[in-house]
């Protein structure tokens, strides 16, 4: 039952007049963002259309047929994009939160291992991710090592994982040492040992607090598996395009392998927006 309805209460002529006002602004507001957008749009699209090498763009590009004609065959690629970003992104946070964890073990006796872990980092980030993808794609099937596939796939995918990891290993470490010094020792004076204390107290809050860079970087593997394409035997959507273009040297494939990313790409990056958002920042406490 509504607070009107108990007691009798209406808002004053003020609050109703105020109410009022703000919803004008409202729809004021949105109809100029509306206005300006369409004049800026239209402005930038009658400069495109009446450049000079529009007509050879439009048929080289935009061709609406060859779009059509290659749609399934980029889809079909992008799927493998797809499958190619989960199976690594998994892997990715494993290996990324080992390499964390190792990089923050304190003790002297843990000494070997966070030299492991910063070597790690050091080496692959300081490697371009297109020569880690050149080395292995190309070299590790040639090493012919036991017990390991020599499918460009399996070391494309190694590729990513061992590239991503070194750069989210940082995020994970950052998370980690934002958690205040008392978490910890609130854990061990609860009777918790190191490896629970981790666990339990430290993990959970720097999750949640890196989870939105974390989201940006699952944005840039979704981009960055295109990348496997270099290694000529992987068909994921660009090496699609690829093929399709060559037919007939149309760019209009690629138009389309650029679109179907984007629209991957664009509503994970609004989700990261939203969630980076609701999440916010609150303190070094962690809590919500």
């Amino acid at each position: 039952m509504s607070r009107s309805a108990v007691d009798g209460w209406r808002p004053s002529a003020v609050q109703l007049e105020r109410e009022s006002y703000r919803r004008r602004q409202t729809v004021r507001s949105a109809a100029i963002a509306a206005a300006s957008t369409l004049v800026v749009l239209g402005v930038v699209g009658g400069l495109v259309v009446s450049s000079p090498g529009w007509e050879r763009v439009h048929e080289t590009y935009f061709d609406a047929g060859k779009a059509v004609d290659s749609f399934p065959a980029v889809l079909a690629g992008l799927w493998m994009n797809v499958k190619i970003m989960v199976i690594s992104a998994v892997a990715i946070v494993v290996v990324s939160l080992t390499i964390a964890v190792m990089r923050t073990t304190r003790g002297p006796i843990a000494f070997p291992l966070r030299l492991i872990g910063t070597m790690y980092v050091d080496v692959f980030r300081g490697l371009p991710l297109l020569l880690v993808i050149f080395l292995l794609g190309f070299g590790g099937p040639a090493l012919d090592l036991s017990g390991l596939p020599r499918s460009a796939l399996f070391w494309g995918c190694a590729s990513l994982v061992l590239s991503y990891s070194a750069y989210v290993a940082e995020v994970f470490r950052a998370g980690i040492e934002s958690v205040h010094t008392s978490q910890r020792l609130a854990g061990r004076a609860l009777g918790l040992t190191y490896a629970q204390t981790l666990r339990h107290v430290v993990l959970p809050q720097a999750w949640r607090r890196v989870l939105p860079a974390l989201m940006n970087d699952l944005v840039s593997l979704q981009k960055d598996s295109g990348l496997i394409a270099v290694l000529g035997t992987v068909i994921d959507a660009i090496r699609a395009a690829q093929i399709e273009t060559a037919k007939d040297f149309n760019y209009t494939p690629y138009v389309v392998a650029g679109f179907l990313f984007i629209c991957l790409t664009v509503p994970m990056a609004r989700l990261t927006d939203w969630f980076a958002r609701k999440q916010g920042f609150h303190g070094a406490g962690g809590m919500m």
